[in-house]
């Protein structure tokens, strides 16, 4: 009894034993993965985006475990659009920290894609957990593009090279201004208003001779004749073939109060440059004024009503609904319309729908600087409006010299400060105003800041701040000019942070670079539009002052 005794604990300890063994945990068998726990990109905190970089990067990857060599020469790849880069690792730490770095400098301005992939093994075979991808923005090239020029030369070249756009380029049925680079036959009124403006410093400059700017006027004049009004009123986009009306959006499909008071402004000032002998055969003069008197700018009250409408359609009447209250680019549009010789409005529609009843005043300080109206905004709003119109004058609401001024040196001040980082913005790098970028066409400002600077921004702000235009035209031309300057004068706009350019030139972005440097160079465009009779009318009724 005893052995059988004995036999069976023995059989009892030995269960127990293996159902023991049964529940510790397996081995290691090696399948566990390896992870990136630190990447340094020139001594920056580790990120999957880095912009501005040097072109010979110095990227330190740090790993969980030790690095096998072999997989480390397949595993690290840099590639931009056109193929990839030869790459040197380098070992460090007991072969826990990898040093990459390109065998020949990267380009300038150019997005890379820098993938570790999940097949580089560690010594003991464990592979990395997954692919890690870097993207690297290299920085521009700080050396000078063109030739260094005088200033005044370099000023005589943009203007040239931007008229090319409404001169060389207009379109070749109308003479009218196309809305951008590729835009056809969609020709734009106001657009082509500033256009009209440029022409005359196309003359005065030589750059053009004086005959062949009064036959471009005279062609867009004949042309607008007989295209779509709409109680006197374009519309923003116009067919340069036929006249007839392109709607700019389903409802948009009339009259643009706007766009036409632009446009109306460069004939005024087109109208004030013509002498006698520029007028033989063609009436250009009388001609001009009919245009001018047949837009019903009173109609655009909506039934009497004290505020100005942007837009009337013959489908659509007001359904548009957009009443002008407030400061932004319109305050052209309630000048002419105040100073309309057969249609105006009478002062109290400019005070309560521009002036808001004086509700339009804010006095908001930005960086330490005082602007009297509204907040910081696109850059075009203190230039559309003053391309003509001298900005020198105070109303009950502001001194719009001051005003401009400022709303300029906030806009610069504001990408000096750069709070969003982006590459690029300092003292000769600044300008946010409405523009395209790599997304589209939006309205960049302080409030909507995107990374994108635009040429005209500053350039046509060369009245208000000419030392920091210049510094900023500098830039522009002489360290991008390889990937900003074109047929036309500068592309619409770039991104130092995403190394993007646009490839599009816009009419409303260009006109305002020639006429601003002019006035800045000359007050020829303000001393031309502020000599019309009407013009003075209409300072004396709105109760304006000369500053």
């Amino acid at each position: 009894m005893k052995s059988v005794f004995v036999q069976w604990i023995f059989l009892l300890i030995c269960a127990v034993a293996i159902s023991c063994k049964n529940d510790e945990p397996a081995p290691d068998s090696g399948a566990k993965n390896i992870s990136l726990t630190d990447l340094k990109l020139d001594g920056r905190a580790f990120s999957y985006t880095y912009s501005g970089t040097s072109i010979n990067p110095e990227m330190v990857f740090t790993f969980s475990e030790p690095i096998d060599h072999t997989s480390a020469q397949s595993a690290f790849v840099l590639v931009d659009a056109v193929g990839n880069a030869a790459l040197n690792v380098t070992f460090s730490h007991g072969d826990s920290t990898l040093t990459v770095r390109a065998v020949a400098p990267l380009k300038y301005l150019t997005s890379y894609s820098f993938q570790v992939s999940s097949s580089l093994a560690s010594t003991t075979g464990k592979k990395l957990d997954s692919d890690v991808l870097v993207k690297i923005v290299t920085t521009y090239n700080p050396a000078d593009k063109f030739p260094r020029i005088s200033d005044n030369e370099l000023l005589d070249l943009v203007q040239k090279q931007t008229l090319k756009y409404f001169y060389d380029f207009a379109h070749p049925v109308s003479g009218m201004a196309r809305e951008r680079n590729t835009a056809g036959n969609t020709v734009t009124s106001g657009g082509s208003g500033f256009g009209i403006m440029a022409l005359i410093v196309g003359m005065e400059r030589n750059f053009i001779s004086r005959s062949d700017g009064i036959n471009q006027a005279n062609k867009m004049v004949t042309f607008l004749e007989k295209a779509d009004r709409f109680h006197g009123v374009w519309s923003h986009w116009i067919d340069g073939n036929t006249g007839k009306v392109i709607p700019f959006s389903t409802k948009d499909n009339g009259g643009d109060l706007v766009e036409t008071s632009f446009l109306i402004q460069g004939l005024i000032t087109f109208r004030q440059y013509l002498q006698p002998t520029d007028t033989v055969g063609n009436n250009l003069i009388n001609r001009i004024n009919k245009l001018w008197n047949e837009v019903e700018w009173d109609w655009y009250r909506k039934n009497n009503e004290n505020v100005l409408y942007w837009h009337w359609s013959p489908n659509y009447n007001w359904e548009m609904n957009f009443p002008m209250y407030g400061y932004f680019e319109e305050q052209i549009t309630y000048f002419l319309a105040a100073s309309s010789p057969t249609h105006s409005i009478p002062k109290m529609v400019y005070s309560n729908g521009y002036g808001k009843n004086g509700s339009i005043v804010k006095n908001a300080t930005y960086y330490g600087i005082r602007l009297p109206l509204e907040s910081p905004s696109p850059l075009f709003w203190v230039h559309y409006s003053y391309l003509g119109l001298n900005p020198h004058f105070s109303d009950e609401y502001a001194n719009y010299w001051e005003q401009n001024v400022n709303a300029t040196l906030i806009n610069r001040a504001y990408c000096i400060a750069n709070p969003k980082k982006y590459v690029g913005y300092g003292e000769s790098c600044w300008g946010l105003t409405s523009s395209d970028n790599q997304s589209g066409y939006n309205a960049h400002s302080p409030s909507n800041d995107l990374g994108v600077i635009t040429p005209t921004a500053a350039l046509s702000s060369f009245p208000y701040t000419p030392n920091e235009s210049m510094q900023a035209l500098k830039f522009f031309y002489y360290t991008l000019g390889d990937k900003l300057w074109g047929q036309y004068g500068f592309y619409d706009s770039f991104n130092l942070t995403t190394a993007w350019t646009a490839s599009s030139t816009l009419a409303i972005d260009q006109g305002p670079i020639i006429v601003m440097i002019e006035n800045h160079r000359s007050k020829l465009l303000w001393n031309l539009f502020m000599s019309a009779p009407e013009v003075q009318q209409g300072m004396t009724k709105l109760n304006f002052t000369s500053n």
